[in-house]
């Protein structure tokens, strides 16, 4: 079910959206007859961070919606570890998509969202109209990578601090949030920061976040996880990318089974829809077009 829409920034407007799982806060932008997109933020952001893209895709008469993914939404926040599994954040996607009454719809992701879109997309494909992913590699890519490639296994140990609960918390949240703050590349706006650490420091937020990077082991294999993708798919990767490396990046191509697109886009790093604001939205509304 879908609630009341209110306005936001200008263009952008906030909506609520009911489904088995809670309700989720999204952003939407573009008329409501147009073609259906759904857009998911990465980790440690929410729904905003694609507001360069989804006033692009409203102006050029798609209907964008960039919900604010479980433990992001203070309606979907569960307290288990487990229920943050990439398994769950699929259904999301398509239980989002049958509350807004989306038959079809093409689908995007950034980053950890871009890993839930990879397997939303694998299990769903007649629901999927196209694919386009930023920063994360297929997960079986990075699967196989942190097992064989020693250069993907020190760039993912960055995160592991992020895996220790109440530790992690406590570190990011001292001295007024001063290690989160410090997470986001200068490139993005500080009043922007603000707002991504204002949503996370709201009760629960940021152990909800923080329990996508737990409730995932993707150093092994798993045959569900890491089906391949038949879906027409464009995969956007920053060079400068700190977490994901450019091997597991190219390796990408092999669990992708229909029409592939890998575009390498230099001097953007892990937030690409932000440092590379414009790229990234010519890049979706020409995948887009083609289908």
């Amino acid at each position: 079910m879908r609630s009341r829409s209110a306005p936001f920034e200008s263009d952008l407007t906030r909506q609520r959206v009911t489904t088995p799982a809670g309700t989720f806060d999204a952003i939407t932008s573009g008329p409501a007859a147009g073609r259906k997109v759904l857009l998911l933020h990465g980790g440690l952001e929410c729904g905003i961070a694609w507001r360069h893209q989804l006033r692009a895709l409203g102006a050029h008469g798609y209907l964008a919606v960039a919900p604010d993914l479980r433990g992001y939404s203070p309606g979907v926040r569960p307290r288990h570890p487990g229920a943050y599994a990439l398994e769950h954040a699929a259904r999301d996607v398509v239980e989002i998509a049958d509350a807004l009454g989306w038959t079809r719809f093409d689908l995007v992701g950034h980053d950890l969202g871009g890993l839930a879109a990879w397997v939303a997309a694998a299990r769903f494909p007649l629901r999927v109209r196209t694919l386009t992913v930023v920063s994360a590699p297929h997960p079986g890519a990075l699967a196989e990578a942190l097992r064989t490639d020693p250069d993907q296994r020190r760039r993912w140990a960055r995160l592991d601090h992020l895996r220790e609960p109440g530790v992690a918390e406590r570190a990011l949240l001292a001295d007024d949030a001063a290690r989160l703050r410090a997470g986001w590349p200068p490139v993005i706006p500080p009043e922007r920061v603000a707002q991504y650490v204002r949503k996370l420091t709201e009760p629960g937020a940021l152990t909800a976040a923080l329990n996508w990077h737990r409730a995932n082991d993707l150093t092994a294999a798993d045959a569900d996880r890491d089906r391949p993708v038949s879906t027409p798919t464009r995969y956007l990767w920053g060079e400068d990318d700190a977490v994901f490396s450019p091997d597991t990046a190219q390796d990408t191509a092999r669990w992708a089974t229909g029409p592939y697109w890998f575009e390498v886009l230099p001097g953007a790093g892990r937030f690409v829809p932000e440092e590379a604001a414009e790229r990234t939205t010519l890049h979706l509304l020409d995948h887009l077009a083609g289908y």
